[in-house]
This record gives structure tokens, C-alpha cells and sequence, in this order.
């Protein structure tokens, strides 16, 4: 028998499958994941094939485990934010009521993100919030599903004694297929297309954004936050924003990300040109490329996510994060984020997602 055993929820993800290679890295670990389809090539996974929602499918199909660390790296959107907070808060709470009455959890680490200080989608960004965002500061006075979960699981924790930690991350760059949140995978078939079909590849975000200071979270630094803060003691019962460390404008980075493609960043327009409108005719010029270069058969919706990425790049304001609080209890780890990008695009074209 593993000591540690973990669950995984939303393993296909880009945060829970970040999190499912850490643990396979560090060895010692029984490692259990749950997600709505199996995940492909992580045989060191005992996968579990479940819709959360269902509440009496979600007990019966956990009756037999008995992890020591539950990783929540899931989340579903609703029409509204009344909606959100209805729907994640019942997928959590029906992982968590699965072990009532067992006492082999020890800790429960949920992922969140910057909304926490941004709001939610239909007041994102509406207000100029104070940066660097730091964990102490106030709640903004809306509606939040990042809320309702935190209470979720500070309430269960103070009920039956295990630890807790909260991870706000900011954009998640990061190896995954089928994410709704996936910026790498985006910008990467993104820039494929305007390559072989010779268009501009515009920057397609806000001015505040192009020019301003922005950090990101690579998928793996957040595994391996999440991983500290759930096996060091000192660190529990905390919520940490998770930033790869530096920080960076666009207006470089854009030419960074062209470079790799083999392709001229084009002249910024000074106002957003939304990714959406941008590659929503593009289907058919992917499907070319796919069958062009022997690619994985992967539709272009499964992979590029262009509504999220402008919500990203549309901020009207810089956003970048203090890393104070999770440096001040014992993580020190830093990413380079041109090496985020570049690593992902790199996993991207060895797996022939991307040509």
C-alpha cells in the first residue's frame, strides 16, 4: 500500500495532468484521477471515468478509494455567475461528501485563479484593482464562484480536521489537449495557420495589455506548488497565488512566439482584434494542415480556446502577481516564461499536434 494516495480531479486538464506527471516524477505515490473522458497516455493513472455533477454516480464511484490528498483541478462554466457558483460548488462538494465519515484525508488543494481579484466574467476587469495582487487583500464585492469554493473547502476542512490550500494562478501556459483555458495550444495553432496561409499575425489584445507588465503560471510550477503545499506542514491552511516569477510585456514576447513559428509579428494595430473573430473560419484551413502533415486528428475547437485568450489579453490594466506570500512559507521555485511558451510549443510539435 502507497502512504500517499492521490486524487486527481480533472486529470485531463491542464493543471490536474501537470499535477498527475509531478507525482509520477516524485515516486511514492498511488496516483487516481477523475475526469468526464479517459485520459490518454498516462498509464501510471488509475483513471475514473465520472461526470462530478452526478452526485449519487460521484459516491458510488468513489466508495472504494481512500486518498490522503485530493487535487480539485476542475471547473465548469454556467450561463451566469449565480449558475457557476451553483454547479462548481456541487461538483466539490460531492468529491468531498464521497469520504464523510473516512479519515484518510489529510489535505484537499483547490485551484482557483485571478479572478479571485479580477471578478468574475461579467464584471472581469471592470474595475482597476490594486497591483501586484496580493492574497490579502479584500474580496471585491461580487459574486464569485472562486469564493464559494474557498468556503467549501475551509468549512469541510474545520469539520473534519484535514488542511486545505488554495492556488490562484494567473494564465495557465501548459501541456493539455482539450482544455477550455489553453493559451499555449491556441497561440500555437494560431500562428500555424497564419503561416501556412500567409495572414498577419496580429497581436490580438488590449493596448494596456500589449504594453504593460503582465506575468503568467506555468502549468508545472503550479503542479509543483500545489504538490509543496500539500506534504509541507508549515504551508497549509493558506491560499497562494501562483506566478511563474518574472514578469513581461507582450510587445516582446509576441516577437518571441513569431520567432519560433518562423513568421513576422505584425505591426499592432493599438486596439484589440479579437482572437475569436479571428480563427472563426479557420476549421477547414486546420483540417488542411492536419491531413498535410500527418497530425493527430484533432479538431481545432478540441484544441484552441480563443474566447479565454481574449479574455486574457483584453485586460485594460497590467496584472501581475506577488509571489511574496508563497516565498516568505518555503517555495522558491521560478520559470522563465519565454521557456514556458517555447516548452510547450515544443511538446506540441513532438506529439504532432502542431506541424
Amino acid at each position: 500500500m502507497y502512504k500517499k494516495r492521490a486524487l486527481i480531479v480533472g486529470v485531463t486538464g491542464i493543471v490536474g495532468l501537470n499535477v498527475a506527471e509531478h507525482l509520477a516524477e516524485q515516486g511514492g505515490w498511488e496516483i487516481n484521477g477523475i475526469s468526464r473522458r479517459p485520459p490518454l497516455g498516462t498509464s501510471y493513472v488509475n483513471a475514473i471515468t465520472l461526470d462530478i455533477l452526478d452526485r449519487e454516480k460521484t459516491l458510488q464511484s468513489l466508495a472504494h478509494l481512500e486518498p490522503t490528498h485530493i487535487f480539485y483541478c476542475t471547473w465548469t462554466r454556467g450561463a451566469d455567475e449565480d449558475e457557476n457558483i451553483r454547479l462548481n460548488g456541487a461538483m466539490l462538494g460531492n468529491v468531498l461528501e464521497a469520504f464523510r465519515g473516512k479519515s484518510c484525508v489529510e489535505h484537499v488543494a483547490v485551484v482557483t485563479g485571478t479572478k479571485h481579484y479580477l471578478g468574475p466574467f461579467e464584471h472581469y476587469a471592470k474595475s482597476t484593482p490594486v497591483t501586484p495582487f496580493r492574497e490579502d487583500q479584500p474580496r471585491l464585492p461580487h459574486k464569485n464562484f472562486y469564493y464559494a469554493l474557498e468556503d467549501i473547502v475551509m468549512a469541510a476542512a474545520a469539520e473534519r480536521a484535514f488542511t486545505w490550500s488554495v492556488h490562484r494562478s494567473h494564465t495557465i501556459i501548459g501541456y493539455a489537449l482539450g482544455n477550455l483555458m489553453n493559451i499555449g495550444a491556441t497561440l500555437a495553432t494560431h500562428a500555424s495557420i497564419c503561416k501556412a496561409t500567409v495572414q498577419p499575425f496580429f497581436f490580438p489584445g488590449h493596448p494596456a495589455a500589449y504594453h504593460g507588465l503582465n506575468d503568467i503560471t506555468d502549468a508545472r510550477l503550479l503542479a509543483r506548488q500545489i504538490v509543496w503545499a500539500s506534504t509541507e506542514p508549515n504551508a497549509a491552511n493558506e491560499a497562494y497565488n501562483a506566478a511563474n516569477g518574472d514578469v513581461f510585456r507582450w510587445s516582446r514576447l509576441w516577437k518571441v512566439i513569431a520567432g519560433y513559428f518562423g513568421i513576422e509579428a505584425a505591426p499592432y494595430p493599438e486596439r484589440q482584434v479579437k482572437l475569436e473573430d479571428q480563427m472563426k473560419d479557420l476549421g477547414p484551413a486546420w483540417d488542411g494542415l492536419v491531413a498535410q502533415h500527418g497530425l493527430q486528428p484533432n479538431k481545432l475547437g478540441m484544441l484552441a480556446s480563443p474566447w479565454h485568450t481574449d479574455l486574457d489579453l483584453g485586460r485594460p490594466m497590467e496584472c501581475v502577481n506577488s509571489m511574496e506570500k508563497s516565498r516568505r512559507f518555503g517555495f522558491l521555485d521560478y520559470q522563465d516564461t519565454d521557456r514556458s511558451f517555447i516548452d510547450v510549443f515544443d511538446r506540441l510539435r513532438r506529439e504532432r499536434v502542431i506541424p
